[in-house]
């Protein structure tokens, strides 16, 4: 059995023979190979979410079908006739052209919980500059993610186009990682804080994401009807194990109760007073999210901290006061679990938003449901975060939609304030080289000092 060193070497000098030949494609043979890869894993994605809910035991399998089949497609749409290869803007006015050249070869770290999605969107946003890809599974879904390889690679030869474009680490490890990470050109690693830091570690470029911690914040003058639905479909989605799931509900004092009303009547069990510390120390014992617990259903959440709900309840809904650090159902749950706040002002809602976040979530998102501009701009004004989303539903919006103008990633960079190099959704734009190509301007009217310091 190979080393570390020398497998992921071998992984890498197989990618760069298939790069090279890749990047003397044409836009279309770019294209097609794009839409082979994004179309292999639509036409599988019922099969490839069996796959991921039974290997990692989170989540749920009819969610994971529309996250296969949504980002790919989705993916697809949004790459579909935007110019990738050679001169791709310019600006005529300053004879600026920039033209992309690919980076060459990409290490893609991927997590347990997304063991389809991530590898196929990393994958055809890193083909559409004419990349090759590395994934490094996660070892808890191996073999769903060697599966979605599997079908990528077989898609690739059946258009004549080098397999060896997509590979992935059969044993995955630690030091396998680490190596990939320290051999390839950069790494796209979405992960936990450990294998992000490891990342930027490598002494190679990296991009990486932070954790999530959404706050959604219902204004004053909210339609309830409207945003229920929203808020259920958010928190539920996948048993809540994307960082784009709505986390917080902080909710204007004149209609918690109809917003409380609303969640309980489509599912949510409303947490008893008597309840709430035994949720508290049942999934964050000593303060650490109980990892057991993740992408568990509300009645095995319940069961595992001593209390009891209904087999059939969607979400446990518990109102909390504290925030941030004296707080910990106000930091991210990757499970159906709602923090519910009451505010009474605006600003004391902004203020809520920013100390849970500033304890846990910084750069990632919020979610506003108000149609307010003026509260909206100021809440985005002062809430360091990356995506702000208004009236859309965290869990499927953040990450990019049909309906709204993120990019579909399932990437979502949180900048400096998660330590991250990327603020914003992870794109094929982020994937490659720029070569700025500048003529010199006749003619241009060079300003006197006097006019360049002039108040």
């Amino acid at each position: 059995m190979l080393d570390p060193n020398s497998m992921v070497n071998e992984l890498i000098r197989r990618a760069r023979t298939a790069q090279t030949e890749f990047e003397t494609y044409s836009q279309e043979r770019v294209d097609k190979a794009v839409r082979a890869i994004g179309k292999s894993i639509y036409d599988h994605g019922d099969e490839l979410a069996k796959m991921g809910a039974e290997e990692s035991g989170m989540g749920r399998y009819e969610d994971k079908i529309v996250k296969n089949q949504g980002k790919s497609k989705m993916t697809w749409w949004r790459l579909k006739g935007v110019k990738s290869r050679g001169i791709i803007n310019i600006d005529r006015e300053k004879q600026i052209y920039e033209i992309a050249k690919p980076i060459g070869v990409l290490g893609v770290v991927t997590p347990a919980t997304n063991p389809t999605m991530t590898p196929v969107h990393n994958a055809m946003i890193a083909l559409k500059g004419a990349n090759a890809v590395i994934i490094c599974p996660h070892p808890k879904t191996r073999k769903t993610t060697s599966k979605t390889v599997e079908y990528m690679r077989l898609a690739l030869k059946d258009i004549s186009v080098p397999e060896d474009l997509i590979q992935i680490v059969d044993d995955p490890s630690i030091e396998v990682s680490q190596a990939l990470m320290a051999f390839c050109d950069t790494t796209i690693s979405t992960g936990g804080p450990g294998m992000v830091k490891s990342a930027y570690s490598s002494g190679k470029p990296a991009i990486g994401v932070g954790p999530g911690n959404v706050q959604c914040l219902v204004g004053d003058d909210a339609d309830i009807d409207a945003i229920v639905p929203k808020i259920m479909k958010g928190r539920t989605y996948d048993n809540g194990v994307l960082c784009t799931c709505e986390q917080s509900i902080i909710c204007a004092e004149n209609l918690y109760d109809r917003l409380v009303k609303g969640l309980v009547d489509n599912g949510a069990y409303f947490v008893k007073e008597d309840e709430v510390e035994k949720l508290r120390n049942g999934f964050f014992p000593g303060g650490v999210m109980n990892k057991n617990l993740v992408g568990s259903s509300p009645f095995e959440i319940a069961k595992a901290s001593g209390f009891e709900v209904q087999e059939e309840s969607k979400i446990l809904l518990v109102p909390v006061s504290k925030t941030g650090k004296d707080e910990f159902l106000a930091k991210e749950k990757l499970a159906p679990i709602l923090a519910l706040y009451k505010y009474s002002e605006w600003k004391e809602a902004v203020d809520i938003a920013l100390k849970n976040l500033l304890n846990e979530g910084r750069g990632h998102s919020v979610v506003i449901h108000s149609a307010n501009k003026t509260n909206i701009e100021y809440a985005a004004n002062i809430l360091p975060v990356s995506r702000v989303g208004v009236g859309m539903v965290g869990s499927s919006g953040l990450g990019g939609g049909f309906d709204n103008g993120f990019m579909p990633t399932a990437t979502l960079g949180c900048g400096s304030w998660g330590n991250n190099s990327i603020a914003g959704n992870v794109w094929w734009n982020h994937l490659v080289n720029i070569t700025k190509l500048a003529y010199v301007l006749n003619d241009v009217s060079i300003p006197t000092d006097e006019e360049i310091w002039a108040e």
